[in-house]
């Protein structure tokens, strides 16, 4: 038994002259079902519900403003859920909706609610859809096209392998679309090689917001986390069914030997910092090389507005990121305490070791 994650992009989901959405999400439909009749599990995540918005409103082009594309998801989503729950009706399958936020996957106990609701609609042999909830994220929330959520949902329910369904057939050494000399990539080895690529495009599709940075973003996250990642040619009818089979994508990013347990995967990649604390050249040698917890004593200095139990980045002597944790006291404590006569007997613990991720643990 495989445990699947399946992203699909906008691109992909709004057809083209040859097939329409619903004939599109009919093939998946198909394929995703052939792969649970043989034992497997899957998850999709789908993007689609502002495309599929502006498609009923009859607007041309994508909104630009946070508010029109909450709107056009807002429209859009009802329908493309009803696409799915019709086309895998018909195999058979039910269908259920995930609609997720950062701030959803920000919070400890709501990344582990997420995850073990997924598993039992798994366990239900239930399909669940997952899409970012455009309809009530910020701009400053928004995951990118839904490739970063994509890899966050499969470090959560320890998934096997991912599969990001794009409209190019693999990764390139630059954008082949403006660089005759591009040399295809087939295979990526972390962590060293995937950090090292520098791939940018230089125009992006109007109706997706994730080009080549957010697939490696989402590479990087996942193959961390141990799952294996293939990049495939959504526009290939057949290649879907194939990997599903066994065979690959037309790159394969290959999991880290040594990845990061669950709850280091999510202090890397699911927390966004609120904050950061400069530390003293003392502090940095025991959180780097000894293991040691950051204490108030360590500290020099507080950026940044945070509550108690927020995520903040911790910075070196030079202001490079050393790691990232939750910290137990608010900046506003933390930056009286500093300025306060040191009058205790041993120093508090601000960010304890079992919440801390070092900067080499990291993705960036």
């Amino acid at each position: 038994m495989t445990l699947w994650v399946i992203k699909v992009g906008t691109s992909l989901l709004r057809g083209n002259k040859e097939r329409n959405t619903a004939e599109v999400i009919d093939i998946m439909s198909s394929c995703i079902s052939a792969s649970k009749q043989r034992g497997d599990q899957v998850v999709l995540v789908s993007s689609g519900a502002v495309g599929l918005g502006c498609h009923r409103l009859g607007i041309k082009d994508r909104p630009q403003d946070i508010v029109g594309l909450q709107a056009a998801a807002a429209i859009g989503q009802g329908h493309l859920m009803a696409l799915y729950e019709s086309s895998f009706g018909r195999h058979g399958y039910k269908v259920a909706q995930i609609l997720l936020t950062r701030s959803d996957l920000g919070s400890r106990q709501s990344y582990r609610n997420a995850s073990k609701t997924l598993k039992k609609l798994l366990d239900w042999e239930v399909l669940p859809v997952v899409n970012e909830n455009d309809t009530l994220s910020a701009e400053e929330l928004k995951y990118g096209d839904n490739d970063t959520l994509s890899a966050l949902v499969a470090s959560a329910i320890d998934a096997d392998q991912l599969i990001l369904l794009t409209d190019i057939d693999r990764l390139y050494s630059s954008d082949p679309r403006h660089d005759i000399k591009a040399e295809p990539i087939t295979d990526v080895h972390p962590h060293k090689q995937l950090h090292s690529l520098a791939i940018q495009t230089t125009q992006k599709n109007s109706w997706g917001t994730g080009g080549i940075t957010t697939k490696l973003a989402a590479a990087r996250i996942a193959t961390e986390s141990g799952i294996t990642v293939h990049l495939a040619d959504g526009r290939n009818p057949n290649l879907l069914d194939e990997i599903l089979q066994g065979s690959r994508g037309g790159t394969v990013f290959h999991p880290h030997p040594e990845p990061l347990k669950n709850r280091k995967s999510w202090l890397a990649h699911a927390l966004v910092p609120q904050g950061n604390i400069s530390l003293d050249s003392g502090a940095c040698d025991a959180i780097q090389n000894k293991g040691a917890s950051l204490l108030l004593v360590g500290i020099k200095n507080v950026e940044g507005n945070f509550a108690a139990n927020q995520p903040v980045k911790m910075l070196n002597d030079e202001g490079h990121e050393l790691a990232r944790g939750i910290s137990s006291m608010s900046s506003e404590d933390l930056r009286h305490a500093l300025n306060t006569p040191k009058n205790y007997s041993q120093s508090p613990v601000v960010v304890h070791r079992d919440v801390l991720v070092l900067s080499d643990e990291l993705l960036s």
